[in-house]
């Protein structure tokens, strides 16, 4: 998803910490008693779902945009029969247009008497690395693509995670690092984290003890990290909605200390 030259596909397992590493866990983690969460198991009602369609262009469905339509890409947009949208507040809905090659998105997203409504939109063409209009927002806070940051269950079963994953924090700054092109600030502390920050677990935690599931997921976050992409749970990270997930082996990472992690440097914080 995406080239293989895009953030979210870079391996950042030898990038340089950032400089305010120490800092910016501190304020992430003051307790230092924080866990990482997987945020997704099989309860139908966790996770992200998504869906996968091959519709003609003349079939696409209006969509309008109550709250950022400024900000969202117009529709039509190519939404199936009974698609898939996330179970609780969010209501994200998530399509994979295979004979475009094309990721739409969208947030608090409804099917109303008078047709389909979401606070906004975001259309990913996935053969370029171009970024939102700088301010702009997505379907996600950060301004970042949902489906590319998910743990997906089919790569987790093959073995290999091979990109980073979506995780969000209570308390963000006003500010953004890129390839996140929006904030949306829930702290003026000067160490509160900026969307996009990225951080990663590091090569010296041990991963020995863990298996399956479990095991390519941490492989993956000393490769490629994590992304900070919206206002949530700490150290909560997202993957896919699918019942057959092994809650057993996904709550071995329930374990791993959010200390097990830093912060890499990855480009500048962009302010308003």
């Amino acid at each position: 998803m995406f080239p293989a030259s895009n953030p979210w596909n870079t391996d950042i397992s030898g990038y340089p910490l950032n400089a305010d590493s120490a800092q910016y866990m501190a304020e992430m983690n003051p307790s230092g008693s924080t866990h990482l969460h997987p945020d997704f198991g099989s309860d139908p009602s966790y996770g992200i779902p998504y869906n996968v369609v091959a519709i003609a262009h003349a079939n696409f469905t209006p969509i309008a945009f109550t709250e950022y339509a400024s900000q969202s890409d117009p529709g039509p947009y190519p939404i199936p029969n009974s698609p898939a949208i996330e179970a609780g507040s969010d209501m994200h809905m998530l399509i994979l247009d295979t004979d475009n090659c094309t990721d739409y998105e969208t947030y608090d997203t409804q099917d109303t008497a008078s047709g389909w409504t979401a606070a906004n939109g975001a259309v990913w063409p996935l053969n370029t690395n171009a970024l939102r209009p700088e301010g702009w927002t997505s379907a996600d806070a950060a301004g970042l693509p949902i489906l590319a940051g998910l743990v997906r269950y089919d790569e987790v079963q093959a073995g290999a995670l091979n990109h980073a994953v979506r995780f969000t924090m209570n308390n963000t700054s006003q500010g953004h690092i890129h390839p996140a092109t929006h904030d949306a600030a829930t702290s003026s502390a000067t160490w509160a984290p900026p969307m996009g920050l990225r951080i990663r677990l590091k090569a010296s935690y041990d991963t020995s003890g863990f298996t399956g599931n479990s095991l390519v997921i941490l492989t993956a976050f000393k490769k490629y990290g994590l992304i900070l992409a919206d206002n949530g749970s700490d150290f909560y990270f997202t993957g896919s909605t699918n019942t057959s997930w092994n809650d057993n082996d996904l709550n071995q990472l329930k374990s791993v200390p959010a200390s097990a992690f830093e912060v890499v440097a990855t480009g500048p914080v962009i302010t308003p």
